[in-house]
């Protein structure tokens, strides 16, 4: 490997061990939410948790849209942007594919859940919001410190589509 994919490596190994140990810290010491008895409040209860996960999603469009507003960039087939809202762009399209995934599995994943481990949804959607940031953070800092915020994220849906994966056949 050379200097810049050991970097890529150790970031994307830190990003996996940061996300399962603030999963597992998240989902031991968070209350069950209530009322969570039907399999409908669970699928209602994740869309709401979805939303929360939406918001740097959200931001990430709101953010490209004021730079092309403010700059040469506003229209998008000059391709005037600069180096900002080139990587605030990428982050917007990395963070939707990742949503669809996320949306996706925890959807699914509600399904096999029962009541008291729907705290899982919490915890999944807070860490699933702080990878986001930090790949963003990460992103405009240097492209290769994207690597921990990546990969938190696309192994925590690995991990989710997984668990589906497993209930659906046992």
């Amino acid at each position: 490997m050379n200097k810049d994919q050991k970097k890529v490596a150790i970031g994307a190994a830190s990003g996996v061990i940061g996300m399962v140990i603030l999963v597992t810290l998240l989902y031991s010491n968070l209350p069950a939410p209530a009322g969570m008895g039907n399999p409908f409040d669970r699928v209602i209860f994740t869309l709401r948790m979805n939303l929360v996960a939406a918001l740097p999603l959200f931001i990430g469009i709101v953010t490209v849209g004021n730079n092309r507003f403010l700059s040469e960039a506003i229209d998008p087939l000059r391709h005037a942007e600069d180096r900002a809202t080139v990587i605030n762009g990428r982050f917007v399209d990395n963070t939707l594919q990742q949503n669809f995934l996320f949306l996706v599995g925890t959807l699914a994943l509600s399904t096999f859940l029962e009541a008291a481990s729907m705290k899982l949804m919490i915890a999944l959607t807070l860490v699933f919001v702080l990878a986001r940031i930090a790949f963003w953070i990460g992103y405009r800092i240097d492209p290769l410190y994207r690597a921990p915020g990546m990969a938190a994220t696309i192994y925590m849906n690995l991990g989710i589509i997984l668990s589906v994966l497993y209930f659906l056949v046992f």
